[in-house]
């Protein structure tokens, strides 16, 4: 097979697309692309050889050879890859039009995009889709151009919020004699002030020194009043007791995903708590240490447990695979269709699989059934006696499996839900196709 020498699925690997007279118009507005796949012959030809052509300033290019069908469907082909290339760049458009776009990333996709103009294998006006992409460049220049005063505005207001921590932070520092409020909210000022990006190195340099100066004034002072800080101590120590005792009481929990949650709650109230005497304090959380690491030993269990029921999962649904590789729709397409119904149903009831291997194993399947619908969309285009009957029994199949997917939904199982309503949608394909052959008969 040469180059030119494609299966209707190829294309050829050179080629522009058609010029048409580009139409003039504001520079806010973006230039209008016709859609290709309208009216094909207005941008290319395919010659008696099965030649593609398209149409552009400097004349006739070579984009790719048709050999499988009739020269209208070999036009249609390519223009609908022109028409893919235009769908991307009108998204491109939408989304910066919107605001909603990344700039930068749209400005990376219309150069990529401009490009693979010069040699797209498509049919279609490659005159007004450049006109197009060049409108979307400028519009993502501008959009870098607000970015970056947006930066410029973000680093201005970075700098004025830490300006008001320091100057709180010194409040505190000198006025405060509130020392566990103040020490906590001193460190909340400092979990903030490491959230702040952007300001610049001198400036920030000195608003930390104020502020670290504020922070060490703080403990001076705090450190006068040791006897309250005791109080504050055995406090801290009531406290944390109360949080082992919860602790030790979740390990038997086997509802994983909150007590989880409750467990990452206890740790923050933990810290929040403040520090009890050391000897308590070290008691304490070696208690509250081994409570939590009970727990998540346990759940670790189940979930190795569980891994291992999706990996046996997995092997059941290859050994099903290698089964429904047998199937050949060319012999006996009825037999076919069934044999291919039941696996569907007994790959849905084997249920779910490691999450890595979902797409390998569901795009093998799905191409195990391309090729028995392949078969069908064939025998359809035949003349056929029983297509009013095959119409009303895919009629049914898909209303079975719409209502598998209500039921799923209203179950709450998702999982089986969107199962379902893949294959309804793959049986509605089916009914159409019937239902066009019934049409043409």
């Amino acid at each position: 097979m040469t180059e030119h020498e494609t299966t209707p699925e190829a294309t050829g690997d050179s080629g522009t697309g058609a010029v048409v007279e580009e139409t003039r118009v504001e520079s806010s507005t973006p230039p209008p692309v016709p859609v290709a796949s309208d009216h094909p012959d207005r941008w290319g030809r395919v010659d008696a050889d099965g030649t593609v052509y398209v149409k552009t300033a400097d004349g006739e290019r070579v984009v790719g050879s048709w050999q499988a069908g009739e020269p209208a469907e070999g036009l249609a082909h390519f223009a609908r890859r022109f028409d893919d290339i235009r769908t991307e760049v009108e998204l491109l458009v939408t989304r910066l039009s919107s605001g909603a776009g990344d700039p930068k990333h749209a400005l990376t996709s219309a150069k990529h995009v401009q490009e693979s103009l010069a040699d797209a294998a498509v049919v279609g006006d490659l005159a007004a889709l450049a006109a197009r992409v060049d409108h979307v460049l400028a519009k993502a220049e501008e959009g870098l151009e607000a970015a970056k005063a947006a930066k410029d505005e973000a680093r201005a207001q970075a700098g004025a919020r830490k300006l008001q921590l320091v100057e709180e932070a010194e409040v505190l520092a000198n006025e405060s004699t509130q020392w566990k409020a103040a020490g906590d909210r001193l460190r909340t000022i400092l979990d903030e002030w490491k959230t702040i990006r952007g300001v610049d190195r001198k400036t920030d340099e000195q608003l930390w020194r104020r502020f670290s100066k504020a922070r060490d004034a703080f403990n001076r002072r705090r450190g006068s009043h040791f006897a309250d800080l005791d109080r504050q101590r055995g406090v801290a120590k009531n406290r944390k007791q109360e949080l082992v005792e919860e602790a030790e009481k979740l390990v038997s929990s086997d509802d994983w995903g909150p007590t989880a949650g409750r467990y990452k709650d206890l740790m923050v109230e933990w810290k929040a708590a403040g520090r009890a005497p050391k000897e308590a304090d070290d008691a304490l959380w070696q208690r509250f240490r081994a409570a939590q690491d009970a727990f998540f030993a346990k759940r670790s269990e189940a979930f190795s447990e569980r891994d291992a029921e999706f990996s046996a999962n997995a092997k059941l649904k290859e050994e099903l695979l290698a089964e429904a590789e047998h199937i050949d729709p060319s012999h006996d397409l009825e037999a076919a269709r069934q044999q291919l119904y039941k696996i569907q149903e007994r790959w849905d009831a084997i249920g779910k699989v490691p999450r890595e291997r979902v797409r390998e194993l569901e795009g093998k399947l799905r191409t195990i059934e391309e090729k028995v619908r392949g078969a069908v969309d064939a025998q359809w285009r035949r003349s056929d006696p029983e297509a009013e009957a095959r119409v009303a029994q895919f009629r049914e199949r898909v209303e079975q499996f719409e209502a598998q997917a209500e039921k799923a939904r209203t179950a709450g199982d998702k999982r089986r839900a969107e199962q379902a309503e893949a294959q309804a949608k793959q049986w509605r394909e089916w009914l159409a196709a019937a239902e066009q052959a019934v049409a043409t008969r």
